[in-house]
């Protein structure tokens, strides 16, 4: 039984107790950095698993910041192009941690993927990471022109990904056909009900969160700007549509039902998605060992994206 009482199902807690086992206790035994950093650099590679063919993948220059872009083969006028932000709490990840998700996203969905590769917390603080989101973004509309253009995330990716509409409605482009937030880390306040109700006992902890945040945000006021969270912005309409991803077992769940709430209580539509057996993290544990929950949310990110109707 977890600390908050509620058990998952077997399979997934073997994942849980997997993911635990390998991955530090940040914020409490483990806060320096270098160690985090460290920690991850001395583990051994798994093996790469099957990754499906495409047309060109390359790492280029996005004016100044790093991107891989990744081609489908038939990839044309009518696909989108996703700019897409990795998770890791804003201090961890990389283009490489997150390759193989990329490359499945656009073998399945005919898309380019731009996978960018943001300035890290916290030698690299608030406001790097949205700044680099932008410029990246817009290099990926001047580079694929007439191209419908989506951004997306992952964890504090998908708070990158909330951002970055944002900005783009800001300041007057480019025009965005839709965002998808998978589980985004968007309130720096850790206020809602599954921060307590999934505190600990599920791989990504409270504790792992507010250290995050610490890194990322070392000034209290930068957790009122909304390039920081979505939730400090002064409304909510004229974003593109939103598919959003939580999971029930996550300290983030109720951040991530609240953003497309205050979407779609702005005339937003916002179509949201909660796996109640799974925990933070899983869309992107792939493999044979992914759980059914990860399976079939990729399937309907990656549908969505295939068949855009905004």
């Amino acid at each position: 039984m977890t600390p908050q009482g509620r058990r998952p199902r077997p399979d997934v807690q073997a994942l849980i107790d997997a993911c635990t086992a390998n991955f530090p206790a940040l914020g409490t035994e483990v806060t320096d950095i270098r160690d985090v950093r460290g920690y991850f650099a001395e583990r051994a590679a798994p093996p790469p698993p099957r990754l499906p063919a495409l047309h060109r993948v390359a790492d280029q220059d996005a004016d100044g910041v790093p991107v891989r872009v990744y081609e489908p083969t038939g990839a044309g006028a009518s696909t989108p192009v996703v700019v897409f932000f990795h998770g890791g709490g804003m201090v961890l990840c990389s283009l490489d941690s997150h390759d193989g998700f990329c490359r499945e996203l656009a073998a399945a969905t005919g898309s380019s993927v731009v996978s960018v590769d943001y300035r890290l917390a916290p030698e690299h603080p608030f406001p790097a990471a949205p700044e680099d989101a932008y410029t990246a973004l817009l290099w990926a509309a001047r580079t694929h022109p007439d191209r419908p253009l989506v951004v997306a995330g992952d964890s504090a990716g998908g708070t990158l990904a909330a951002v970055t509409a944002l900005l783009a409605r800001e300041r007057g482009g480019p025009a965005l056909a839709a965002q998808h937030l998978y589980y985004p880390m968007l309130d720096p306040q850790r206020s809602s009900a599954s921060y307590e109700e999934n505190a600990h006992g599920y791989f990504v902890t409270a504790d792992h969160l507010r250290w995050y945040w610490q890194q990322y945000l070392p000034r209290p006021e930068d957790a009122r700007d909304p390039r920081a969270t979505p939730f400090a912005a002064e409304r909510f309409d004229g974003l593109p549509p939103a598919f959003v991803v939580t999971a029930g077992l996550d300290p983030l769940r109720d951040e991530g039902r609240r953003y497309a709430e205050l979407l779609t209580a702005a005339g937003v539509p916002a179509r949201y998605h909660c796996y109640d057996e799974a925990f933070h993290g899983f869309m992107t544990m792939g493999g044979e060992a992914a759980l059914p929950e990860a399976k079939a949310a990729c399937a309907a990110a990656f549908a969505e994206l295939a068949n855009l109707t905004y």
